[in-house]
């Protein structure tokens, strides 16, 4: 049981309250409603196996990097509590998960699949050569609101183009404001974000631009799918976190971080699926 609980620290198992719900909602809106316990219960085997792989490499991937930074050195490979091949192992049984999922879900899944694997791998490299490394993460994690349309329709349709890019520029947002505290330290180790390169007020103000993004494509989305009045009251609400994440951090302050970070978005999440649902009362 201590294995397991380290297990589930190292990856953040608590943070799959961000994409996962982007899932769902792709879903509901694919299916118009109740999707079948079958397409539930595959998508979010998939998405825990593609979760648990990209944050299991990661941990591996940035070891070095993690234990150089004082933020980030209490992490468990760098103190020994776990070992380096005990998450190689954990990642590489998210990815078999994940492609059953994908297989058990339709063709379409089953041949994306590789082509996401590769970006959940493959993100935790791009902050070593990009800054464009924020939107890098985004569109991996965006991913999962494609796969929830697909794995109903078995085809792309605009609304699944539409939730990916608004998870893509959340996400982005929100990574924008945490990299901000880890600005001299990226720097001194060479690895590249927008902070580093251009500063924290420019990082903050992209982050603005971020999250305005994602409400225009939020409300797209609800005035595409023709969406009820709650849905709107979620949007208006989720509009109003943004505000408020927005007004807990500045380039003087950044003491809030992580009030920003986990608590808001997570509500944000919780709050867009719960708009979605009850949006299709219309």
């Amino acid at each position: 049981m201590s294995t397991l609980r380290h297990v589930l620290e190292a990856i953040k198992f608590e943070h799959t309250v961000f994409a996962l719900p982007f899932a769902y909602s792709a879903m509901v809106l694919a299916a118009g409603g109740w999707p079948g316990w079958s397409t539930v219960i595959w998508v979010t085997l998939a998405m825990a196996g593609a979760r648990t792989c990209a944050m299991a490499a990661n941990r591996v991937i940035d070891r070095e990097i993690d234990a150089r930074n004082p933020r980030t050195a209490g992490r468990h490979l760098p103190r020994g509590i776990l070992r380096a091949g005990a998450l190689r192992g954990l990642a590489a049984a998210g990815a078999v998960l994940m492609f059953v999922a994908a297989w058990m879900l339709n063709p379409l899944c089953l041949a994306l699949a590789p082509l996401a694997l590769a970006f959940l791998v493959g993100y935790s490299y791009t902050k070593r050569f990009t800054w464009t490394s924020h939107w890098i993460l985004g569109f991996t994690d965006g991913i999962a609101a494609a796969a929830g349309w697909i794995a109903v329709r078995g085809r792309f349709d605009p609304p699944a183009f539409l939730l990916w890019f608004a998870v893509t520029v959340w996400i982005a947002g929100f990574d924008l404001i945490y990299a901000c505290q880890d600005l001299e330290v990226d720097r001194a180790q060479g690895l590249h974000s927008v902070p580093a390169r251009f500063g924290i007020a420019p990082a903050l103000a992209l982050a603005r631009v971020n999250h305005a993004l994602t409400a225009l494509a939020l409300g797209a989305v609800g005035w595409m799918e023709g969406l009820g009045l709650l849905y709107w009251a979620g949007w208006l609400a989720v509009v109003g976190l943004f505000v408020y994440e927005h007004s807990l951090v500045t380039p003087r302050d950044l003491s809030k971080i992580d009030i920003a970070f986990f608590n808001v978005n997570g509500y944000i999440a919780v709050i867009m699926l719960l708009a979605v649902v009850t949006g299709l009362w219309r």
